[in-house]
């Protein structure tokens, strides 16, 4: 995994004020960005603006969380990015859930609310992108922070791409395709950071056995 040699421990994750500061940022944004997506998702009936909505929530999440754990020591960050990765793939079996249950109702979104409120979302999304791109190849901790915000603006692209294609259409799938897409991305970025986390709990065991020994 980038960032991780398998042979010796993961690098810190990030602490200077830099790295605060792009936190804070970040945890504001997804908050407020959250209170809006959520409103239009249910004015538009968009299952994928919803999705996006409950990933914005999902995120204001692990960046208070990444905030809390600067300090910990390396260990309870690689648990904590564990916990992360698990919410990351829990969360993609929601979204799977739910698309089915939009198909079988037959509901058609509103494809204008949904391209407006996800350019918004983008234009955030990818100034929280651009703040994290530098301690993207920290520890899991710092791994999993920036694969979110990478995730949020493929997803809201993808938003605005299922919105063409429900005008295009006049029909739900589109909408429901990039559920999909949503939560594949979930599902993927999850397990990629659970096996990050894993190897590195993995090293620090056997540098703690290794100490034990001397």
């Amino acid at each position: 995994m980038a960032g991780c040699n398998c042979g010796t421990a993961c690098e810190a994750a990030p602490t200077h004020p830099g790295y605060r500061r792009a936190l804070w940022v970040a945890l504001v944004l997804n908050a407020l960005m959250f209170g809006v997506e959520i409103v239009a998702s249910f004015k538009a009936e968009s299952v994928s603006l919803l999705a996006d909505a409950i990933d914005f929530l999902g995120d204001a999440g692990n960046y208070a969380v990444a905030l809390f754990v600067l300090g910990l020591a390396p260990v309870w960050r690689s648990r904590t990015a564990l916990w992360k990765g698990w919410l990351m793939v829990g969360y993609g079996v929601f979204v799977l859930g739910k698309s089915a249950w939009q198909w079988t109702a037959g509901i058609v979104p509103e494809p204008f609310i949904m391209t407006w409120v996800s350019l918004l979302a983008l234009a955030v999304n990818l100034g929280v992108a651009s703040l994290l791109y530098a301690h993207r190849n920290g520890d899991a901790q710092a791994r999993s922070v920036w694969l979110c915000s990478r995730n949020d603006a493929l997803g809201n692209l993808a938003v605005i791409g299922a919105a063409g294609g429900v005008w295009a259409t006049a029909h739900g799938w589109p909408d429901i395709v990039v559920a999909l897409v949503l939560a594949g991305l979930a599902l993927t970025s999850g397990a990629s950071v659970i096996r990050h986390a894993q190897q590195e709990l993995r090293v620090n065991q056997d540098s703690a056995r290794e100490e034990l020994r001397q």
